[in-house]
C-alpha cells in the first residue's frame, strides 16, 4: 500500500515564519511607506531613476527587518562588543585616511566606500544596553560614568568628521538608553538648565553673536552660519536663508488640504532643495497641506507609541533598553527633519524615515525595526 504524504503550501509553510510577529507594528510601518512611495514619486519622477531605487531600498530594508527579526535578543546581545568596536575602528579609520566629500571625511574605503557612523546608529545603544544589561541591579555612579565615556568616543569622532546630524542621532539613541537605565534626575536637570539658559542668551544677543567675525569656538562656522540663519533666514534669502525659507513657503502654500498629487509648484519648479532628500516634507505638506501631514504625523506618532509599548514588555532589561533606544531614534529621525524643513531647528543632514531617498539609511532603519521585532517576537513567544 501506497503512503502519500500531503505537501504542504507555501503560505503554509511561511506562516511558522511570521509567527508571533507584531502586527500594529507592521501595520504603521506599512503606512509610512505607502506615504513614502507616493511621496517620492511626485517628487523624483523626473529626478533619474529615484522612485524606482526608493521601492528597491524598502525591498532591501524589508529583507533585513524580516531576517534580524528571527534573531533573539540573547543573539542580539552577543554582537554588541564586537560591532561597537569594528565601528570605532572603523571611525579611527575615517579619522586617520578617510575619503573627503564636499568639506566632510566620513568615508573609508575598505574594498568598497562606507561611512562607519551609520553602523555607529545601532552599535552605539547595542553596546549600552549590553552595558546596564550586565550592572543589572547593582548599578552604581561609575556604571553611569562608563556609559558616558563609551557614548562620548563615537560622538566624538563623529563630530569631528563633521557630521552634526549623525552625532546627534547616535548621541540621542545612547543618551536613550542612559536614562531608561536609571540615570538619576539630580543628573538629567542640570544639563537641561544650562541648555535652556544658553538658548535664552543665544536669543538675547543674536545681533552680537551673529555679527561677521565672531567666533563661536564651540562650533564650526558652518554650523554658527546654520544657527544664525534659523534665527533670521531673512539675513541672506538667496544664500544660507534659501533652504529655510524656500520649506517654509512650500509648507504655508499647500493649506488645509495641499494643491494635489504632483501639482506643487515649489516642488517642480525646483525652488525646493534636495526635494528628495532632506526637505522632502516641504513637497510633501505643499502637495498634501495640513490633512496629509496629520496623517503622516499620526504614522510616526503611532510608531513610536508601539516601540515604547515593546520596549515596556521586553522579557530582559537589554531587550527593554535597546528597543527603548531604537524607537528614540525614529522620534529623533522624524522631529528633526519637521523641525529643520519647518524652520523651528538648525539645517543638518537628517532624513524623514521611510519618505526621504537614502539608501544606507533606509537599511539602518530596517535593521533598526527588525531589532524591535526580535524584542516584541521573543516577548510574545515567552507568553505562548
Amino acid at each position: 500500500m501506497a503512503v502519500v504524504f500531503e505537501r504542504p503550501s507555501l503560505w503554509r509553510r511561511f506562516v511558522p515564519f511570521l509567527k508571533g510577529f507584531d502586527f500594529w507594528l507592521l501595520l504603521s510601518v506599512c503606512m509610512l511607506a505607502g506615504m513614502g512611495l507616493t511621496a517620492m514619486y511626485s517628487s523624483g519622477f523626473d529626478h533619474g531613476t529615484r522612485f524606482v531605487d526608493h521601492g528597491r531600498n524598502m525591498l532591501i530594508a524589508a529583507g533585513i527587518m524580516l531576517v534580524v527579526a528571527q534573531v533573539p535578543p540573547q543573539r542580539l546581545m552577543s554582537l554588541a562588543v564586537p560591532l561597537y568596536v569594528l565601528g570605532v575602528a572603523l571611525l579611527l579609520a575615517v579619522a586617520l585616511f578617510g575619503i573627503t566629500k564636499k568639506g566632510a571625511t566620513r568615508w573609508v574605503n575598505v574594498g568598497v566606500v562606507i561611512q562607519p557612523s551609520e553602523l555607529l546608529k545601532i552599535a552605539t545603544p547595542l553596546m549600552l544596553a549590553w552595558w546596564f544589561h550586565r550592572r543589572e541591579g547593582q548599578t552604581r555612579p561609575v556604571d553611569f560614568a562608563i556609559a558616558f565615556a563609551l557614548l562620548a568616543v563615537p560622538v566624538g569622532l563623529i563630530i569631528k568628521q563633521p557630521d552634526l546630524g549623525t552625532a546627534l542621532l547616535v548621541m540621542a539613541a545612547g543618551l536613550a538608553v542612559i536614562f531608561f537605565a536609571g540615570l538619576p534626575w539630580k543628573l538629567v536637570l542640570p544639563p537641561v538648565l544650562i541648555g535652556a539658559v544658553v538658548i535664552v542668551l543665544i536669543l538675547s544677543f543674536e545681533t552680537e553673536l551673529c555679527a561677521d567675525g565672531v567666533d563661536w569656538v564651540v562650533l564650526h562656522e558652518y554650523q554658527r552660519q546654520r544657527v544664525c540663519t534659523l534665527l533670521d533666514p531673512t539675513r541672506d534669502p538667496l544664500g544660507k536663508g534659501f533652504h529655510i525659507l524656500q520649506g517654509m513657503i512650500a509648507i504655508g502654500s499647500g493649506g488645509v488640504s495641499g494643491k494635489g498629487f504632483m501639482q506643487g509648484t515649489q516642488t517642480h519648479l525646483e525652488f525646493i532643495p534636495e526635494r528628495t532628500t532632506d526637505f522632502i516634507f516641504a513637497a510633501f505638506s505643499e502637495e498634501f497641506g495640513l490633512i496629509g501631514n496629520l496623517a503622516l504625523l499620526a504614522g510616526f506618532t503611532f510608531l513610536i507609541l508601539r516601540g515604547l509599548l515593546i520596549a515596556a514588555d521586553g522579557p530582559t532589561l537589554f531587550a527593554r533598553l535597546l528597543a527603548a533606544a531604537l524607537t528614540t531614534i525614529f522620534f529623533t529621525y522624524a522631529f528633526v527633519n519637521m523641525g529643520m524643513v519647518s524652520g523651528i531647528l538648525p539645517v543638518v543632514g537628517v532624513p524623514l524615515p521611510f519618505i526621504s531617498y537614502g539608501g544606507t539609511a533606509m537599511v539602518t532603519l530596517g535593521l533598526a525595526l527588525g531589532m524591535m521585532l526580535s524584542v516584541s517576537k521573543s516577548r510574545r513567544l515567552m507568553q505562548s
